[in-house]
């Protein structure tokens, strides 16, 4: 850091044992050092709040650029929601315009129509408008376990 040698070191030692003197040395050397200690741990704090708000203002970036994405996505899904909902509504429309003629043609007004043709015909599962809905049994009445008729 300062780049001091040990001869250096060696004559700042002797000067301030001829000023100081034997006695005052040891304190003085122990002061200076919880000096320096103390500057050092000045120094690495200051250090670690300086990385601490680098490392918050990049969150803060990050944090900003996530937040612009999910805006974009949602202006995306917004946009392109509006953009297939205009076809369904024209579509809508022309299904009820198209509806509209069949309707008044099926109200009870129009004596002559036919009756509703039958909505599953293919489906056997389904019964026809003209099927009967409940069979009559041609069978005598069923006959208990016991032999006796009910």
């Amino acid at each position: 850091m300062f780049d001091i040698s040990f001869s250096e070191l060696m004559v700042v030692g002797v000067i301030a044992l001829i000023v100081i003197g034997p006695e005052r040395l040891p304190k003085v050397a122990r002061t200076l050092g919880h000096l320096l200690g103390r500057a050092q741990r000045y120094v690495n704090d200051v250090k670690t709040d300086i990385k601490r708000e680098i490392e918050l203002d990049e969150l803060r970036k990050f944090k900003e650029q996530m937040q612009d994405a999910a805006q974009d996505v949602q202006t995306s899904l917004h946009d392109a929601g509006a953009a297939l909902k205009a076809p369904a509504d024209a579509l809508r429309s022309e299904l009820d315009a198209l509806n509209a003629p069949a309707a008044a043609a099926d109200s009870p007004a129009a004596p002559d129509s036919e009756p509703p043709a039958d909505p599953h015909p293919d489906d056997p599962a389904q019964p026809s408008l003209f099927d009967d809905p409940a069979p009559t049994p041609s069978a005598p009445a069923a006959q208990s376990s016991t032999g006796t008729q009910t």
